[in-house]
């Protein structure tokens, strides 16, 4: 079995990695690298996900890369308008020469002895797995943080009871008709609230059912003050003004919902009661917690109002007893008749893409070190993973890592060094999962159900996360790299001609 060596290797062709290969061939011209990409094609989430009217829950000029300008007129993308700009940015670039589709990663191991990981895959050839592996000197997870073979579906009493097709978004039947049907929705986040509206056109009515509710607001489908600029500013130019506004904008609601959030409610509620009307009641749309304790929905021309207010759908707030032979029986007693139901309830955590990581054969829990600037592991070296913020376009963090991950190889090359690994030596460090303080997603049903399977973060720089673009730019763009938690590994020679490590930093 031939083993192949790359510089970097990359895991997982979605945003974050295509992304992440921009920022290596800009930044880090002379280093190799490949992708490996467990499935057939590129684009990630927006490649899996087809289920009617799937669309970005972001603005898209902070959604969009940093570095190619997001020319289409809606503030809210279409899925496939997302995965032909992914896709386009790959083949602008060349990178989807480097990608090794069909190769799934399962374990990576660091070598003391070679400064090197290695990287065991599967690849299927002609129906059958094979063991392939690689070599790297740096490795770099992209895969996101949730699996892509299948979305979490609670266990429902009576599951077998249901006549009609069962489907989660995650896994959408290409044939699905669901013309002239009665639809339910099981769920409240924001794939339910993308479907309502999108199934509302052709079904006969859609119910979407949530146990508890969530906060939306309507936005704008177009962003005219970008097409106006357009007509006489670069697309460049137009692209970092709209991102410039998205992140304070971005930032200027979530600072408002943390600091005043009876105040915020109130707004979102107001707007909302506007467009739903006077018959609907608003205990549908009053959620029990603060808003951006969960992520904000955004509804693109407030096409679920719409939806609502014209009875071509309705949204029900309760608890499920059971599924049924018509439907779903409520704990209140009531049926839902249903032909169609749809369980938009989440998805499955899974960091690093399923793969495990060892250093000198001793397996790593991350589960009990922390993450280093949001982005490395503490005690693994030459190791990362792109994390987007949870309270924002995911895209601002992933630019910003993949930059700083280039600077911290690039210090490494001038240094001589052939490892960085992250230290902690405090031990009064106050630990806690690394998602939930001020990520906009605490109170989110799939963070409480994967808290045991997330990495640790400190109560200080700088292993403290902090879901802040405006905060991350500083530390991870300009900071230094050899800051005394960084310990950098370097070969030298002992008079007698032997090899040795010299370690700095930390």
């Amino acid at each position: 079995m031939t083993t192949e060596h790359f510089d970097i290797l990359i895991i997982g062709a979605g945003l974050s990695g295509i992304g992440a290969a921009w920022h290596f061939q800009d930044k880090c011209p002379t280093k190799s690298y490949a992708i490996l990409e467990a499935r057939d094609s590129i684009g990630g989430t927006w490649d899996i996900h087809r289920y009617p009217g799937v669309r970005s829950d972001s603005e898209m000029y902070t959604y969009a890369y940093s570095f190619k300008p997001w020319t289409g007129t809606k503030v809210i993308a279409d899925g496939e308008e997302i995965l032909e700009y992914i896709r386009e940015t790959a083949r602008e670039n060349g990178i989807d020469q480097h990608i090794r589709f069909g190769t799934k990663v399962l374990k990576a191991d660091w070598s003391d002895k070679t400064n090197t990981w290695t990287v065991t895959a599967e690849r299927q050839v002609e129906g059958k797995a094979k063991k392939t592996t690689f070599t790297c000197n740096f490795l770099l997870s992209c895969a996101g943080y949730y699996s892509y073979e299948g979305g979490y579906v609670p266990e429902f009493k009576g599951r077998e009871d249901f006549k009609g097709p069962v489907v989660h978004p995650q896994e959408w039947p290409e044939d699905l008709d669901y013309t002239g049907k009665n639809v339910v929705i099981i769920g409240s986040g924001a794939t339910a609230v993308t479907l309502l509206p999108a199934m509302a056109e052709k079904a006969k009515h859609v119910t979407m059912l949530q146990r508890s509710p969530t906060y939306m607001a309507s936005i704008p489908k177009n962003d005219y003050i970008s097409d106006a600029l357009r007509l006489v500013l670069p697309d460049m130019l137009v692209h970092r003004l709209g991102r410039a506004r998205g992140v304070a904008l971005q930032r200027g609601v979530f600072r408002l919902s943390q600091s005043a959030p009876q105040l915020t409610s109130k707004i979102l509620r107001g707007l909302v009661k506007r467009q739903v009307g006077k018959n609907v009641d608003m205990k549908h749309f009053t959620p029990s917690y603060n808003p951006w304790d969960e992520r904000l929905c955004a509804v693109p021309n407030g096409d679920l109002f719409k939806a609502v207010r014209k009875g071509h759908a309705s949204i029900v707030t309760n608890h499920i007893d059971r599924f049924t032979e018509k439907g779903i029986l409520l704990q209140n007693g009531e049926e839902l008749e249903a032909d169609i139901i749809v369980t938009a309830t989440g998805f499955n955590i899974q960091l690093l893409g399923g793969m495990t990581l060892s250093v000198n054969q001793k397996p790593v829990k991350l589960t009990e070190g922390m993450v280093y600037k949001g982005t490395l592991f503490e005690g693994v070296p030459n190791a990362a993973m792109i994390f987007g913020y949870t309270n924002s376009s995911w895209t601002l963090k992933s630019d910003l890592s993949s930059e700083y991950i280039c600077r911290l190889i690039n210090y490494m090359d001038q240094m001589g060094a052939v490892k960085a690994v992250p230290v902690n030596k405090d031990n009064s460090i106050q630990k806690h999962s690394f998602i939930t303080d001020g990520s906009g997603c605490t109170n989110a049903g799939y963070i409480q159900r994967a808290l045991d399977k997330m990495p640790l973060q400190g109560d200080r720089l700088p292993w403290k996360v902090h879901m802040n673009y405006l905060k991350d730019l500083p530390m991870l763009r300009y900071s230094s790299l050899n800051d005394g938690t960084m310990k950098f590994s370097l070969t030298g020679t002992l008079e007698d001609g032997q090899e040795a490590m010299v370690e700095i930093g930390a």
